[in-house]
């Protein structure tokens, strides 16, 4: 990993709720708003901002762990903000503080982990699965 990352740092992202990001189940809107899935995919996305210009050509980052509470909903149409602060390294791992936000309300937080490995060591790790081995 590059030098430079440092806690605190912030990563943002700004969208506007679609239909493509309904709670939906087997292809069935359930409701017209922003769903827990794309919550998750919003914050995961945000804290990879704060990855991406430390990355060597040879490292990727790979998901370790997302917790988060969906706190209230948005509707077609409404910009989230969902911002994400870098609040530990440790070792291999980057962990950040994430919040989605609509101009009325926090709608989410959690936090979200990643790991910084070499793209080799993560081909293996996805061949000893494809093969049973973990």
């Amino acid at each position: 990993m590059k030098p430079g990352m440092a806690i605190g740092q912030k990563a943002e992202i700004s969208l506007t709720v679609t239909p493509d990001m309904f709670a939906r189940f087997e292809g069935n809107t359930v409701h017209p708003a922003y769903s827990t899935v794309s919550l998750v995919y919003h914050m995961e996305w945000a804290s990879r901002q704060i990855i991406l210009p430390y990355l060597e050509p040879h490292e990727e980052g790979i998901g370790g762990a997302v917790c988060v509470k969906h706190l209230a909903p948005a509707a077609e149409g409404e910009k989230v903000t969902v911002t994400a602060t870098l609040t530990e390294l440790k070792g291999r791992a980057v962990v950040t503080d994430v919040e989605a936000k609509t101009q009325r309300a926090v709608i989410g937080r959690g936090q979200v982990t990643q790991f910084i490995l070499g793209k080799e060591e993560i081909q293996q790790k996805l061949k000893r699965t494809e093969t049973g081995m973990a």
